[in-house]
């Protein structure tokens, strides 16, 4: 009986364990295009905004090389601060609402809408 406990606890902890991630960050990514023609701040930040708003997420921008982005979907919020420059742009976890944050781990969820948000950005920013 003790066994089938001890079990049963471990199965617990190993079923919370796989819905959380390291919380993923995206540090200085380099600003590329297809053609290889160097682009503005504006048109950087231009390529951020575009491709989080058709992915949902709004931005506000804080200073003029900092923008915070937002994601709510349901009762999950994700924030990040995203700095960038004309060669490059990171995506940095600010802080979430229900995704479980703790010690450095988070919902592996958000870890796909930073994927999700940083492939759209690298797509317009391609595109340019």
């Amino acid at each position: 009986m003790r066994f089938r406990t001890a079990l049963a606890a471990a199965a617990v902890v190993l079923m919370a364990a796989c819905t959380s991630a390291p919380i993923m960050n995206v540090d200085k990514a380099a600003v590329t295009t297809a053609s290889g023609k160097a682009l503005t701040r504006e048109q950087v930040r231009s390529a951020i905004v575009g491709a989080g708003a058709s992915l949902g997420w709004t931005f506000k921008d804080e200073s003029p090389n900092l923008i915070v982005g937002s994601l709510n979907l349901r009762t999950h919020t994700a924030v990040v601060e995203i700095p960038y420059s004309e060669s490059s742009y990171s995506v940095k976890y600010r802080s979430s609402t229900n995704l479980d944050e703790k010690d450095g781990n988070i919902h592996k969820n958000y870890n796909g809408w930073i994927q999700n948000l940083q492939r759209g950005i690298n797509a317009r920013l391609s595109a340019s």
